[in-house]
């Protein structure tokens, strides 16, 4: 039994945030821990089992705990149990914190500000088809506490948000890379200096014999790496596929750079584990990535349209707006704090700019000057303008990109309703024959 395998047995434990992770987590300590629970928002559903041990504020009060499993929504300064949390600072764990108190699997976890999906899929299907057993888990679906079946051959696949890594004390993983960072998430993290910190810890967690992936070309982690010692053995991506291999891959989804850097990434960790290349080229050119992240939802005679709602900042477009021509850019929603547009001028002359939503004066502000603009009411109002824009130039090729570069919930749940919402309009042009 290793040194960590008993912090999370014998305790009294509080269990803050009741999202997936936090009821994961409760099921898994139950049995053996007196556990309790809390969240901000108690007029959520909850069975009954679970309405049994959540705990009031005033009772709450008078207990004392051994420690604290922190859900990643639960932002420590802005919280109804702030002061307790600052309290307890030093016993806060996390769900990676537990999996890896009882488990020594090899690990392979990805963060990064973009692309951490796509790349995680990506990993988890060519180790799938190569018959290696790996289980998918994380930021990208579910909480790595529900997986069953774990053996010693096991291999985890994780995506890592800021939020995860920000709260963990003692996990780490065995691989971890870290794609690229930019300006997001500061609303949570105050600046940009503690959202680095917090993406950097995964790095900072690992041990003697362990591999690091890190961004060649990105300025901020190189920054970042020059200044601290590691444990572990720090490979440099510089985003370039061998050119005798990009020959073999026919799948168009790696024609955008963002796509063909994750690539880049996964090609290098891959080369840790015995893999047969002929089934590599199968997994990678039959990969379609993943919804509502840079995806093609038609594409017919001189038209493409691509569903991107999961981009949240300005960084998540700029590689799309790079890449394709004569550009329709559907952007709205609220936008990130500090986020700023670093895509050189002469990009400009193939975009036009189509703003929806209230939330409409930044992006105002930081485009006028740019490109040419337009704001509308709403989204479908947005897409209506260029779809008659792209009719007026039908003889030449035309991108409508749904990239809204901020986050969903002015109108929607989340990125997947949005992106959803999108989807449904382009189908429904589609039937109507709006779209040549």
């Amino acid at each position: 039994m290793n040194l960590n395998s008993k912090i999370f047995f014998n305790k009294k434990i509080l269990i803050y945030g009741l999202g997936k992770t936090g009821l994961s987590s409760f099921n898994f300590l139950k049995n053996k821990n007196d556990v309790y629970l809390f969240d901000d928002n108690l007029k959520l559903k909850f069975t009954r089992t679970i309405k049994k041990k959540i705990i009031s504020l005033k009772k709450l009060s008078k207990l004392k705990f051994d420690l604290i499993i922190l859900s990643p929504g639960i932002d420590i300064n802005n919280c109804q149990l702030k002061h307790l949390l600052k309290k307890y600072n030093q016993n806060i764990y996390t769900d990676l914190d537990i999996f890896y108190s009882l488990y020594r699997n090899k690990c392979i976890t990805v963060t990064g500000t973009n692309g951490k999906s796509t790349t995680c899929k990506l990993l988890y299907n060519i180790l799938k088809d190569q018959k290696i057993d790996v289980k998918l888990v994380g930021n990208i679906g579910a909480p790595i506490l529900l997986k069953k079946k774990i053996s010693k051959k096991t291999i985890f696949v994780i995506e890592a948000s800021s939020y995860q890594l920000e709260y963990s004390k003692i996990f780490n993983s065995k691989y971890a890379a870290i794609l690229n960072i930019s300006s997001d998430h500061l609303e949570r993290h105050g600046n940009l200096k503690n959202y680095i910190s917090a993406k950097f810890k995964l790095l900072e967690n690992q041990k003697k014999g362990s591999k690091s992936f890190i961004n060649k070309n990105d300025k901020l982690i190189q920054n970042k790496i020059r200044k601290i010692s590691y444990k572990s053995n720090i490979k440099n991506i510089d985003l370039k596929v061998n050119k005798l291999l990009k020959k073999k891959i026919t799948n168009k989804y790696f024609l955008s750079r963002t796509n063909l850097a994750n690539l880049s990434f996964v090609l290098e960790i891959i080369k840790n584990f015995h893999i047969k290349e002929d089934i590599l080229i199968k997994s990678i050119n039959k990969f379609k990535g993943l919804n509502y992240r840079q995806q093609v939802i038609y594409k017919k005679n001189q038209l493409i349209i691509i569903n991107d709602s999961k981009s949240t900042s300005y960084s998540s477009s700029e590689n799309l707006l790079k890449t394709y021509d004569n550009i329709h850019w559907l952007i709205g929603g609220i936008p990130k704090k500090n986020d700023k547009l670093n895509l050189p001028n002469k990009y400009f002359k193939n975009i036009r700019v189509y703003i929806f939503g209230r939330n409409y004066k930044k992006f105002l502000n930081d485009l006028s000057d740019k490109a040419r603009l337009k704001r509308f009411k709403n989204l479908k109002s947005a897409l209506d303008a260029a779809i008659i824009n792209v009719k007026k130039n039908k003889f030449t090729k035309n991108t409508i990109l749904f990239s809204p570069a901020s986050a969903s919930f002015d109108t929607f749940k989340n990125f997947e309703d949005r992106g959803l919402y999108f989807n449904e309009l382009i189908k429904r042009y589609k039937n109507e024959r709006k779209i040549f």
